[in-house]
């Protein structure tokens, strides 16, 4: 089985049956919205195919590959398997499991911007990893955000394909681009509605439900010397101290375009004697 679902459907550029603020304040690490979306998500999937978790096959769902620091997905994975586990335990069933497609290098440009041939080109260069014997035999549910031009589950699928992973695949989004007239980079649109500099990122860090993930460390760590003290002047020194380790975890220290601001994390840390 190779299924999809998506929740929401865009036809037009200009009409959403979502909230594009919100989707923008989720993509910048805000939980609440990851918390919300997820809900809506398994609430529409089990009105509409209700009948595919009627297996006995164990389910493992997983969000869009990452290395070190997880992907806006990977909360929106995390809440949906919350209300799938609660469900499969109204059933009498095992609780799904969650796990990962580990992938080993990382890239600065603005996927959002991208076209198909070009997204599927530059995560055709990363390489990634998964267990074909933990999947085999069980339902893969793969939970992303959004799809726009199908790259990553283009990707996806030619990684179970190399890997000849005999198992049951669903692809799931919160929302999936229907009319492909309409230019790829609407997914920036969405991504950029209400976070669209160093302010509202700093507005949204100071929100109890902020949590780091890839999009904001990378803007963050390409912002301009002007703009990096700013916001480091606006939120807690914790949260910079941590922006630093996971930058570290990620190999973003090798990258050249984030090496001026690594280095101004790194001699705050050396200053307070860490």
């Amino acid at each position: 089985m190779n299924k999809r679902y998506s929740l929401h459907h865009i036809h037009s550029a200009e009409e959403f049956t979502f909230s594009p603020e919100e989707y923008s304040y989720f993509k910048f690490g805000d939980r609440s919205y990851a918390a919300k979306f997820a809900k809506e998500l398994f609430d529409g999937f089990i009105s509409a195919h209700e009948n595919i978790l009627n297996t006995d096959k164990e389910i493992v769902v997983l969000p869009s590959p990452y290395m070190a620091i997880p992907t806006a997905s990977n909360f929106l994975c995390f809440y949906f398997k919350k209300h799938l586990d609660f469900y499969l335990f109204q059933k009498g069933k095992r609780s799904s499991i969650l796990s990962k497609i580990n992938r080993n290098h990382t890239y600065t440009t603005d996927y959002g911007n991208l076209s198909f041939e070009d997204r599927k080109n530059l995560i055709a260069n990363d390489t990634y990893y998964l267990d074909k014997d933990f999947l085999r035999g069980k339902l893969c549910i793969f939970i992303d955000d959004i799809k726009i031009t199908g790259s990553h589950e283009f990707t996806v699928n030619k990684i179970l394909d190399e890997y000849q992973v005999e198992a049951d695949f669903l692809f799931m989004y919160y929302a999936e681009l229907m009319n492909f007239d309409l230019d790829p980079k609407i997914e920036n649109y969405f991504n950029y509605y209400a976070v669209k500099n160093a302010e509202h990122i700093a507005e949204v860090m100071m929100k109890p439900s902020f949590q780091f993930n890839t999009r904001v460390v990378k803007y963050i760590l390409s912002l301009d010397s002007g703009n990096f003290d700013y916001l480091s002047s606006k939120v807690k020194k914790e949260q910079m101290d941590h922006l630093l380790e996971l930058a570290i975890s990620n190999n973003y220290h090798l990258i050249k375009e984030y090496e001026n601001n690594i280095n101004t994390l790194t001699q705050t840390e050396l200053y307070y004697g860490y």
